[in-house]
């Protein structure tokens, strides 16, 4: 049993630890026998007072816990309520907190940063179709496009009166009449 002691002594969690062990350790070993058998007497008995005063205090604290929950009923303050009010506490000390301000801060000028590259591309690409679109021959596709279109539908609704067998027919036929190759025919030319 008392290599059981002494190895407990000599196994120290720290450096400054190893040091004070080693000093009692020392101490402990120059007494004599009986020496040793009486300090281990008041050590178990300075144990024992300490282990009393835990118990004493964890029964004070758990008396002092279930009056703070009775009060706590009383008041209406709920554990949800204790909860939410953590989690907003501890979100305003973040949001306080200088790497949150410095972090949003930078998010907020790389997103301005962001919108103002995004921004200048959009209009530049805005700028570019209404450049095409105000072009002659832009124009003129449009005018090709509108009028096959007018023609295809005025000639559909003359279909229904049966003097157009099909949509293709009259396709090829407003093609031919507008000047347009249809795709069938610019494959076999």
């Amino acid at each position: 049993m008392e290599d059981h002691n002494t190895s407990k002594l000599s196994e120290p969690a720290s450096p400054v630890a190893s040091v004070a062990s080693a000093d009692i350790a020392a101490e402990f070993a120059a007494l004599t026998a009986e020496e040793q058998e009486q300090q281990r007497a008041e050590w178990s008995q300075e144990l024992a007072r300490v282990e009393e005063e835990i118990n004493t205090l964890r029964t004070v604290l758990a008396s002092k816990t279930r009056h703070a929950s009775d009060l706590k009923r009383k008041l209406g303050i709920t554990m949800w309520k204790e909860i939410t009010d953590d989690m907003n506490q501890g979100l305003k000390n973040v949001k306080e907190s200088s790497v949150f301000q410095r972090t949003e801060s930078v998010l907020k000028s790389t997103g301005e940063k962001t919108a103002s590259v995004f921004g200048s591309i959009t209009s530049g690409i805005t700028s570019k179709f209404s450049q095409m679109k105000n072009s002659e021959s832009m124009r003129s596709i449009e005018e090709k496009v509108g009028s096959a279109y007018e023609n295809v539908k005025t000639r559909v609704s003359t279909s229904r009166s049966g003097s157009i067998n099909s949509f293709p027919d009259a396709l090829n036929e407003n093609n031919s009449s507008s000047g347009l190759n249809s795709p069938t025919d610019s494959i076999t030319k």
